[in-house]
This record gives C-alpha cells, sequence and structure tokens, in this order.
C-alpha cells in the first residue's frame, strides 16, 4: 500500500465532507494536492499542501483553511498529531500502528510490494542500446543498455505493459562500410597481406573471424568481383555477424529485447514513402531552400533547394531536409517512419535512450512524432551521458579487440553483471559517470553495490542465526507478519518501518519521471538505516535483532530483518541485480 496515496485520498474525501458541512466551498480542483513525507523528517510522517493550493479558489487565507482542515484530519483513526507549520502547510504524525500494519504488509506481499497499478495497462515502448551493426558494443553502451532495461523494468512494476525495443540501423552509409571493411578481411583470410587499414574502414580485429568465414564459404569468389557483385551479400552476412555479436554481449549484460526492427525492412516495404506521404498529404513537406548551418559552415554546404519538414510548426528550431543531394532518403526521413510503425503497432507512449551525442537530434524527432501521429503520440527522450573508465582514479583502457574502444564485454567480463548494472544506475543519466575499476570491487561503505548487497546478505545471515537458535520456531514471512510487531518501539526501529513504507510511492514518482537511478538512491538509504540498526545492536546489547531471552521481541526484530531483505531484493529486482544470500 502507498501510504502518501491512501492519505491524499482520505484528504480529498475529507474535503468533501467538509463541503457538505458548509466548511468549505464545493467544486474545488483538488488535482494539486499532495500527500507526501516532509523534507525535515522531524517535523513528521506525512505533509500536506491542501490549504496552501485550496486556499485562493476557496477565497479563503491558507492559514485559515489549515485550521479547518488540521481539525478534521486530528480526527483520522490513524493520526497522532496534526499540525500547521508556516503559512499554511500540514504535518501529520501518525500512530505506530500504522507501521506495524505497513511492516506486515511487507512481510505478506513479499518482493511484489511496490508494485502498482499507476500504469493501468497502458502501452510503453523502450527503445533503447540500437548500436549500428557495426562491430562490438562500447562501456557508452552499457550505460544506455542498463539504463533502458532497468526503466523498463521500473515502468513494468508501476503497472504498464512495456515492450523492449532495439532499432537495427541497417540501411545507411555506415553497413556499406562495415562490407568493405569486411571484405578487406575476407582477402586477408585468403592470404592477401594487409598492411595498415585504409582510412575510413573499421579497424578492429572483431572482423578478423567473419573475413575467415567468408573465406571458408566463398572460397575466392569475390576477391577480385567488382564490389556492385559483392557488397550487397557481404553487407547482409557482416550484418548478421555483428548483430549476432551485440546480441551475446547483451545477454552477458542480461539485457533482452522483445523486438528488433530492421531500418533496411522499413525501406524496403514502403514505410518510409507511406509515412512521408501522410505529411505530404497534412501539407507538412514542402520544397524549400534549408536555412544556413549554425556556426561553421560546411565546405560542402551550399544554398539548394531541398525537402523539407515543417519542423518549425512542432517546436523545433529549423525546418529539417529529408532527401540527400543524390535522391536517398535522410536518416531522419527513416526516423519519422520508424516512430510512426511503432505508433501504429499501438504505442502512443514512446521512449528512446539515445547517446549524449544525439542531443542535438531530440527536438525535430519530437516535433516529427508530434506531426505524424496528430499530436496524440508522445516521445521522451533520455540521454545517457559519456562512461569515464578509471582504475585506481586514473584513465584506463582495457583491450584494443574493437580498435579504438572499451567494449562492454571486456567490462563485464573483469567486474561481474550485477556490478556492471548496478553502477551504471548510481548517477542519473544525463549526469558523467567515472567507473573506477578498483573501488567498483572494493567491499566498503563507498561501494555503493557491496553496501546494498550487504545489507541483503546480512539480513540473510541473521534470519539463518536464527533458525539455528530456535530450530522449531516458524520465521517464515506470512508467521513474522502475525507475530509482536508492536513490540517495535526504538526510534530507529520505527524509522526503518518508515523507509519501507516509502517504498511504493518511490516506484511510482521515478517511473512517472523515467528516472530508474532514483531506486539506487532509495535503496542506498535503506541500506545505510538497517546497517545502523544494526551496528546500534552492536552496542546496545538490548537493541540486537537477537535477544535470546525475549523470543517475541525477536521474533518482531525478525519481521522487520526480512522486510528489509525483500524490499532490497524488489529494487534490485528492477535493475536486474540478483541478490546475494552471502558475502564472499
Amino acid at each position: 500500500m502507498n501510504i502518501f496515496k491512501s492519505f491524499r485520498d482520505d484528504i480529498l474525501v475529507m474535503i468533501e465532507q467538509l463541503a457538505a458541512q458548509g466548511k468549505v466551498p464545493s467544486g474545488l480542483d483538488t488535482a494539486r494536492v499532495a500527500a507526501e513525507p516532509p523534507r525535515d523528517p522531524s517535523h513528521g510522517d506525512v505533509a500536506t499542501n491542501a490549504a496552501m493550493v485550496l486556499a485562493k479558489p476557496a477565497g479563503m487565507a491558507p492559514r485559515a483553511l489549515a485550521e479547518i482542515l488540521t481539525e478534521a484530519l486530528a480526527a483520522h483513526p490513524l493520526v497522532a498529531a496534526a499540525e500547521i507549520a508556516g503559512p499554511g502547510f500540514i504535518n501529520l504524525r501518525l500512530k505506530d500502528a500504522v507501521w506495524y500494519q505497513q511492516l506486515a504488509g511487507v512481510l505478506r506481499t513479499g518482493t511484489a510490494y511496490g508494485e502498482s497499478d499507476l500504469g493501468g495497462g497502458r502501452a510503453v515502448n523502450v527503445e533503447y542500446v540500437s548500436a549500428n551493426p557495426t562491430g562490438p558494443m562500447h562501456i557508452g553502451h552499457a550505460r544506455g543498455a542498463v539504463f533502458g532495461d532497468a526503466l523498463a523494468s521500473l515502468l513494468a512494476k508501476a503497472g504498464f505493459a512495456v515492450t523492449r525495443e532495439y532499432y537495427v540501423n541497417d540501411a545507411g552509409a555506415q553497413v556499406d562500410v562495415l562490407a568493405r571493411s569486411a571484405h578487406l578481411r575476407y582477402r586477408e583470410a585468403l592470404g592477401e597481406a594487409i598492411d595498415a587499414i585504409p582510412e575510413g574502414l573499421y579497424p578492429g580485429e572483431y572482423l578478423k573471424p567473419l573475413g575467415e568465414a567468408l573465406a571458408a564459404r566463398h572460397g575466392d569468389k569475390w576477391r577480385s568481383a567488382p564490389e556492385t557483385e559483392w557488397l550487397a551479400p557481404i553487407r547482409a552476412a557482416a550484418i548478421e555477424a555483428m548483430m549476432a555479436m551485440i546480441r551475446e554481449d547483451l545477454d552477458a549484460l542480461g539485457v533482452r529485447h522483445d523486438v528488433f526492427t530492421s531500418e533496411r525492412a522499413l525501406v524496403e516495404t514502403g514505410k518510409v514513402d507511406a509515412a512521408l506521404s501522410t505529411l505530404t498529404a497534412d501539407g507538412l513537406i514542402y520544397e524549400g531552400i534549408p536555412d544556413a548551418p549554425k556556426g561553421k559552415q560546411p565546405d560542402d554546404w551550399e544554398p539548394r533547394p531541398q525537402i523539407l519538414f515543417r519542423a518549425t510548426q512542432f517546436g523545433d528550431d529549423v525546418d529539417r531536409p529529408l532527401k540527400k543531394s543524390d535522391g536517398s532518403w535522410t536518416y531522419f526521413a527513416s526516423d519519422i517512419a520508424y516512430h510512426f510503425d511503432k505508433f501504429r503497432r499501438g504505442f502512443g507512449d514512446m521512449i528512446d535512450v539515445w547517446g549524449a551525442d544525439h542531443g542535438g537530434y531530440v527536438k525535430r524527432m519530437q516535433a516529427a512524432v508530434k506531426a505524424i501521429t496528430g499530436s496524440r503520440g508522445a516521445l521522451d527522450v533520455k540521454l545517457c551521458q559519456m562512461v569515464n573508465l578509471l582504475k585506481g582514479g586514473q584513465p584506463y583502457r582495457m583491450s584494443k579487440r574493437a580498435g579504438t574502444f572499451v567494449t562492454l564485454r571486456d567490462l563485464v567480463d573483469a567486474v561481474g553483471k550485477d556490478v556492471v548494472r548496478f553502477i551504471m544506475l548510481t548517477r542519473k543519466n544525463d549526469a558523467h559517470l567515472d567507473f573506477d575499476l578498483d573501488k567498483v570491487l572494493e567491499q566498503s561503505r563507498d561501494n555503493p553495490v557491496f553496501y546494498v548487497q550487504y545489507a541483503h546478505a546480512r539480513a540473510h545471515s541473521v534470519l539463518r542465526h536464527a533458525a539455528e537458535l530456535w530450530p522449531d520456531t516458524d520465521i517464515s514471512a506470512d508467521a513474522l507478519a502475525a507475530g509482536p510487531l508492536h513490540r517495535l518501539t526504538d526510534p530507529a526501529e520505527l524509522a526503518l518501518i518508515g523507509i519501507l513504507a516509502g517504498w511504493p510511492r518511490l516506484v511510482e514518482s521515478a517511473a512517472e519521471a523515467h528516472e530508474p537511478h532514483r531506486v539506487a538512491f532509495y535503496l542506498s538509504d535503506l541500506a545505510a538505516a538497517f546497517h545502523g540498526l544494526w551496528n546500534k545492536g552492536r552496542d546496545e546489547t538490548s537493541l540486537r535483532f537477537l535477544v535470546e531471552e525475549d523470543r517475541d521481541l525477536s521474533l518482531a526484530r525478525l519481521g522487520l530483518v526480512r522486510a528489509v531483505a525483500m524490499v532490497v531484493a524488489s529494487g534490485l529486482a528492477i535493475f536486474g541485480v540478483e541478490p546475494v544470500e552471502e558475502m564472499r
């Protein structure tokens, strides 16, 4: 149960009752009324802005309205005290029974605790990674992959029907370069001496196995053949091989997509033409001369008539070209068709996860989605900033298998997928991230993944000890939920339950904001509170989780310990991280 949503609902009912009694005007718009944790925990357990946001439409002074609401809230069966703060905010202190009910609810619900109906089953498409199929993925792709995957899981927990999608950019010039690079390695496999890789081709050694496979399959069939004969078949074979490598790397990271959509297939099936015909019919495509590029102009830029999309009509800075000088469609044209295809598949809500270097592309794509869907579709683009790989605080390179960058697979092999996934989510997606190979393997409080995993392992260690101490006692979650939870009276114990009670609200707010990093912050706070309580018990024997001479008190504390483990596991599940029961 989301206790804050529950109290907001109760406050709205009270406002209706007060209106029926003539104490406040009827028909007030309560959309902005909130119930949330106070910024300062010492002020109470729940704070509401009801009086502040309703005072003006009610024609009352905020404090006068707050006094009426406070009187009503003080009579709530779960409220111990209601107080006015400042100009009209209301702080509520809840009875301890609330926390016992919340704790029992966690124990009965298990790791499903925090699931919400916020999304109402609404379809959401999350497209992420979508690396060009030209080689192995690098450490930057790892961040986008983890972010997109965790965001999809977060949205699913919040009640959305999520589809994870990968867009294969297999129709552009980059795959022709890939084919030429593969042909070079093919000739090398046939015995030709290959010196320096020509400029413009992909230099990584990852293409050598592909060249050898082509040589084994086709002999010298294409060694001296003109490019027009071998480009298409070698391109197809190269794309297939690169996508197999990408899928394998993603699998090592624990990332699996539901749908792979080919750009080439969109072009070849006429979906690009169809999408642009729709825009043409709406009067949104015209022939004109685009504005000159801002800043330094490219040497080859000339003011010539082009086919343009009226992007400025939908919030973009300039109208955008849709055709190249050779008559082929631009990447932008294909991307319009791709998003229109997603919309026609039932996804009015679309989320794209891109690298930060695509920031200049956001406005035009959002404008295009608005135009092609008649404003019925919405696109949220999440940009992932760069990852700096360090070792001992210094920049670090891991291998040269890829030619110029650190591969995702190298990183996973070095520290494990769970460490990679958690650390990638410890910063907001648009903030730079330092990934220190030494720090992420430290067993210290400074390592967030260790600190959270240690809380889960420590909780299970306490449960194992309890099972040894009282082998005939049922310490299952259901049994503990029905136990003497009222014995939990220490402020630190009640505060820890309060953090657990905040998990459903955190899930909903993070899902609404599309910010899975909030889960990492929450788990770190929960782990800190749990470790703090454990340390307190080490200093004061009466506060230990297991007190041999008082089994009822121990059972109550075991309920708290098990609930902590459940919520940590629930949060780690969103991240795709396996919770450990023992630290090795």
